[in-house]
């Protein structure tokens, strides 16, 4: 059964008076949906959010919160504004003369006291909270001050949660396990979400559907590993990690050859015979084998803890490679990909191996 939209924008432009920001702008978000907004930073990823929450008037285009039009509040005229939008920033400021239990009822002022008692220790209790509700913001560590801004907003129990970089300042172990709580907590009480970010760890880590974003438009949008192991352009491809292209060329309907020899696709290219195309291919899908015949020698490897990150010269070929096996620098290996369906861009003027 299909969820309802809670977010909806329509060909939105918007910007500041003398710079354009983001052209024509559209997708949804739907009832307990996570999305990411991807981006480089300066692509408009802030400035999109500020419109959704009507901080920002659009220059075109239409946005509207569980059917109803978004209005800035200096040109409301009989229409409400997104009352029922939470955000949490990546600096977001608790009142500081104020505890964090204080900061969390603040916006549920008007509502009897049963009431804001029930919401607000509720949304301490899930956000793990119970022993730092006497707290004031400077006692806080950066996690538990996130998780305060967190239980603030979620306290005024939003349709759309629209989250701005609020993990970057945190340790990355923390960071994660916060995600994982946070997804938990979001999808149980069906709440949509817009995560903005410039980091796709994060956004691989928090999102069910991304959307990249770049040089003021939409590039793609789609699963994550949509966009990680079918990108529309070279820019998807290395923003979603690193890359390898090996020049190839098509040999028949569903063949197309390498250095490795001929490989086999599932389903017709659709290319023309002899054509030279670039084949995508990212460092942990190719596999090494010590050979003293092989193509390839070790020139560097990096050890990533779970993982090794290696670096191979194959001729005039560096391709990064990422694998849970031990090599040395120095030897020789052979290499063998496995993939049904190539992604393939036509060549560039000069060709480098990795990006």
């Amino acid at each position: 059964m299909t969820t309802p939209e809670i977010l909806t924008i329509t060909s939105l432009s918007c910007g500041y008076p003398s710079v354009s920001v983001l052209e024509n702008v559209g997708f949804s978000v739907h009832e307990g949906e996570m999305v990411c907004l991807l981006g480089a930073s300066g692509d408009g990823k802030t400035t999109l959010l500020k419109s959704i929450a009507g901080l920002l008037s659009p220059e075109k285009g239409r946005i509207a919160i569980a059917g109803q039009k978004v209005v800035p509040p200096q040109t409301q005229r009989g229409e409400a504004s997104p009352s029922v939008v939470g955000m949490v920033f990546q600096d977001d400021v608790l009142f500081p003369h104020l505890t964090v239990m204080e900061n969390i009822t603040f916006g549920l002022r008007g509502k009897s006291s049963e009431e804001i008692s029930t919401l607000a220790m509720d949304v301490v209790g899930v956000m793990q909270l119970e022993t730092f509700t006497r707290c004031y913001p400077h006692e806080l560590s950066r996690e538990q001050y996130q998780r305060a801004a967190i239980a603030r907003t979620l306290a005024c129990q939003p349709k759309l949660l629209l989250l701005d970089e609020p993990f970057s300042s945190i340790d990355s172990q923390l960071r994660y396990q916060l995600i994982s709580e946070l997804r938990q907590i979001l999808r149980q009480r069906q709440i949509a979400t817009l995560f903005a970010t410039s980091d796709r760890e994060d956004a691989f880590a928090f999102a069910d559907h991304l959307i990249l974003i770049h040089d003021g438009g939409i590039v793609q949008q789609g699963f994550s590993a949509d966009l990680y192991y079918r990108p529309v352009n070279r820019y998807v491809a290395s923003f979603m990690g690193n890359t390898n292209y090996l020049p190839v060329k098509i040999s028949g309907d569903r063949q197309w050859q390498s250095f490795l020899g001929e490989h086999q696709a599932t389903r017709a290219l659709k290319l023309p015979h002899g054509a030279q195309y670039d084949w995508l291919v990212r460092p942990q899908e190719i596999a090494l084998a010590l050979d003293e015949d092989g193509p390839g020698v070790i020139e560097d490897r990096l050890f990533m803890g779970n993982s090794n990150f290696y670096r191979i010269r194959v001729n005039e070929l560096a391709l990064q490679v990422q694998s849970g096996n031990w090599f040395e620098p120095g030897q020789p290996v052979r290499l063998s990909i496995r993939i049904d369906q190539p992604v393939l861009f036509p060549p560039q003027s000069a060709v480098s191996a990795q990006e």
